[in-house]
């Protein structure tokens, strides 16, 4: 089965799966009682609607007016499809709701309208103003984009932008900015080539033109060649970018001596020696998607001294639009201005080129598994992952609404907004992204130790065309390729290794001897080391041990001490760990929570419970997050001599002695831990009072267990875990019945730590690895 084909699959299941499309609505309001639905509805809802009558300015008191948005589209130009309708464009319009409320906290309805006539569109969305406090206008099909957008602006009192225009032009324009200032240029200067004519690229020269570029410093191409005013054919959208010079000027020609390249067209219609031909220290934006006008490489080899942006995420550089409009309708929102104007996008580009000057936060280098990134040629722009870009961004727009008077509600106090944006979101809760994108960037060797089994087939399918790893699978062949092929898995490429064969009676004999040196003195004798490497978790913990993987995933079809075993075996503990422990992440909507011991201790010692609130310590540091540790009882801070309690606060004793910086107390409640009121008020010499808890170190192994799953079952946390803490090389035990998800975030996790815990290099370590010779072998001959 072709990879295209699959992805469409992949897609389509991503759709269609559970409830069908992306977004829901969620009620704010408790509606449980019938005194909550007589407020929420009839007759309490009447109130709200006289104040409102009142003063129309009250829907933004009463209602959720104020933070939402329409996306709207008539399915014209949908992405590279064309015009395919309005219904086929709702998938995109849906997406791209998710972006507005994952990036800014902003709720979206998506409205597809059936309507190609420019006039009448207009009149329907602006029929929508009283529900919307936004509009955000989306694939829609020039030149009609203009006129309606345009129209949009005149009549309606809310902030309308076409992103499909303006996005491209204001993330492209920061980035110009700063490439301008390192390369020695002076944007009124620049002569610039622009290879496309539609609404993104007029968007864009408009723009720079509002920051000094000179009009008659651009030449503009379409498919059709130079827009030139001799030409006959050109739309009036096109007329004032048509130039005077050479009417049959050239692509390649146009390139001689100019300063700037922007690209919105088709990809590989740049040459190498078109940049050679540029002037000094060219510039080039190759914004084509998904295949660049020239690619990264050709262009940078082509010249030494070009600074070169693309669409694409695999490349520095990347121009994309999500950092632009979550942000400025979130600061336009805020401030209830009445239309997105000159000055806000100019603020924004502004915020957006100098924050790419600044010092980059550690989860942004995690999440692209950098060390430093700081400004340069290969870092002109900020990074889609930066958490800082709501707090920086929206603040911008939002001034510069109050500053060019389109402001009805202006913010008074700066230092308590950002305080507010930074909550919406949590500036920590794009750790599933940040890890995923950090795996991305150097995936290592995964053992699959339960691969006769669809879920972890599936995951391993994933893995490998995520590019988050290489999956070893631990079974029989045929056994695993009936499975594959009764669910439509596809597995080219991946090593089977049926670690049972007779063919591998030799490692096993290998992997048992080195097994028995281990365990010779522990109750293990010489032929049970050689019969227990036909075990899966002993044969895949060795894998890992000998160098042959970096980290194993295991325990979906066996009970958990099962699982564990083998790995402290074979494996064993970090230097100076005398116990392992369990945890859980919980992703929750005010960022992560990390919860031990989920899994391991029944009920520890106050040594072992400090052990284990240092080991989970260190692992949050990992992920360059700050821990803040609530060491949790039913009493607070004395209240309570029972044994229980005095065992907490022991525990928290000898953590302090330890790691006197920590930041942790205890023993306290649960609710206290989370109550900044009532430490104020009771407990001011807390450590917790100063920021937000984000772990959680439970007495017992019982009491951590139902926590997990009530957060998970009944609080509607997404969980990674158990993440096994203190061995030496990464093994992680997935749950009975986890699911997809839960396995592949197990995966990032495994990935992530053997990142870690190991300097190999895994693509270098497949070229000389047995297994996958031997697989490439069997695969030929079949």
């Amino acid at each position: 089965m072709q990879k295209d084909e699959l992805r469409r699959q992949q897609a389509l299941e991503y759709h269609s799966k559970g409830r069908p499309g992306k977004i829901e609505v969620i009620p704010t309001k408790d509606a449980k009682t019938q005194r909550d639905l007589s407020l929420a509805y009839s007759p309490g809802v009447a109130e709200p609607c006289k104040e409102i009558h009142a003063d129309v300015e009250n829907v933004y008191k009463y209602t959720a007016k104020g933070n939402l948005v329409a996306v709207i589209s008539n399915g014209t130009a949908v992405l590279g499809l064309g015009d395919i309708g309005p219904e086929a464009g709702k998938p995109v319009m849906e997406g791209k709701g998710v972006l507005f409320k994952i990036f800014a906290d902003i709720d979206v309805f998506d409205i597809e309208i059936n309507e190609k006539d420019p006039v009448k569109f207009v009149q329907i969305v602006k029929a929508l103003e009283p529900t919307f406090g936004g509009i955000n206008l989306e694939d829609i099909k020039a030149p009609e984009c203009f006129y309606i957008e345009q129209e949009l602006k005149k009549q309606m009192n809310i902030p309308v932008m076409h992103d499909d225009q303006h996005g491209t032009a204001i993330i492209s324009a920061a980035a110009l900015l700063n490439a301008l200032e390192l390369q020695g240029k002076k944007i009124e200067k620049a002569k610039f080539v622009v290879n496309g004519a539609g609404a993104a690229a007029m968007a864009c020269v408009l723009l720079y033109e509002s920051l000094g570029a000179r009009h008659d410093n651009f030449v503009m191409f379409d498919r059709k060649g130079v827009l030139h005013t001799q030409r006959t054919d050109l739309e009036e959208h096109k007329k004032k970018f048509a130039t005077t010079k050479k009417t049959d000027l050239t692509l390649e020609e146009a390139f001689k001596g100019a300063d700037v390249f922007i690209g919105l067209s088709v990809g590989n219609v740049v040459t190498p020696e078109m940049v050679k031909a540029m002037a000094k220290n060219p510039i080039v934006f190759a914004m084509a998607n998904p295949d660049p006008e020239i690619t990264y490489e050709a262009a940078t080899t082509a010249r030494k001294d070009v600074i070169m942006a693309t669409g694409r995420s695999d490349y520095p550089n990347q121009v994309n639009n999500v950092l632009g409009f979550p942000y400025i309708f979130r600061g336009a929102l805020d401030v209830r201005a009445i239309n997105i104007n000159e000055a806000m996008k100019l603020a924004a580009v502004k915020a957006l080129a100098e924050l790419a000057k600044t010092p980059v936060p550690d989860i942004v280098n995690l999440a692209y598994n950098e060390k430093n990134i700081s400004f340069g040629p290969d870092y002109i722009i900020p990074k889609p992952l930066d958490p800082r870009l709501l707090s920086t961004v929206s603040p911008a727009v939002a001034k510069a609404a109050m500053e060019s008077g389109v402001a009805k509600s202006p913010i008074t106090n700066w230092e308590a907004y950002e305080l507010e944006l930074n909550k919406r979101l949590g500036l920590d809760n794009q750790l599933s992204r940040v890890i995923g994108n950090k795996a991305r960037k150097d995936p290592k060797r995964v053992v699959f130790a339960d691969a006769e089994n669809a879920k972890i087939l599936k995951v391993a399918q994933l893995v490998q065309e995520e590019g988050v790893g290489y999956p070893i699978l631990l079974g029989d062949e045929k056994r695993i390729a009936q499975i594959a092929e009764v669910n439509n898995i596809e597995l080219d490429g991946i090593p089977i290794i049926n670690h049972k064969s007779d063919e591998l009676d030799g490692t096993r004999k290998k992997y048992g001897e080195l097994f028995f040196e281990k365990r010779q003195r522990k109750g293990i004798n010489h032929y049970e080391a050689y019969k227990m490497m036909k075990d899966r978790n002993y044969f895949g913990s060795m894998l890992v041990e000998m160098g042959e993987a970096d980290c194993m995933i295991s325990g979906l079809s066996r009970n958990y001490p099962d699982t564990i075993r083998p790995a402290l075996q074979v494996i064993g503990t970090e230097d100076g760990v005398k116990k392992i422990a369990g945890m859980y992440i919980m992703l929750t909507k005010k960022g992560p929570l990390f919860l031990a011991d989920t899994t391991v201790n029944f009920n520890p010692t106050a040594e072992e419970l400090a052990e284990i609130t240092l080991l989970v310590a260190k692992e949050v540091k990992q992920f360059n997050i700050r821990p803040r540790i609530a060491m949790l009882s039913y009493s607070n801070f004395g209240s309570s001599d029972s044994p229980e309690a005095n065992l907490v606060r022991k525990a928290r004793e000898i953590v302090k002695q330890k790691d006197p910086d920590l930041i942790c107390d205890g023993e306290v409640q649960g609710l206290v831990a989370f109550n900044k009121e009532i430490l104020k008020d009771n407990y001011p010499f807390s450590e917790l009072i100063n920021g937000e808890v984000n772990t959680l170190i439970f007495p017992n192994l019982a009491s951590g267990n139902i926590a997990y799953n009530l957060l998970q079952e009944v609080g509607g946390a997404d969980s990674i875990g158990p993440v096994l803490l203190g061995l030496k090389k990464p093994v992680h035990v997935l749950q009975l019945g986890s699911s997809i998800r839960s396995i592949f975030n197990m995966v990032l996790i495994a990935v992530v730590d053997a990142q870690m815990k190991s300097t190999t290099n895994a693509k270098e370590e497949i070229k000389k690895s047995k297994w996958w010779k031997k697989f490439k072998k069997v695969s030929h001959e079949m």
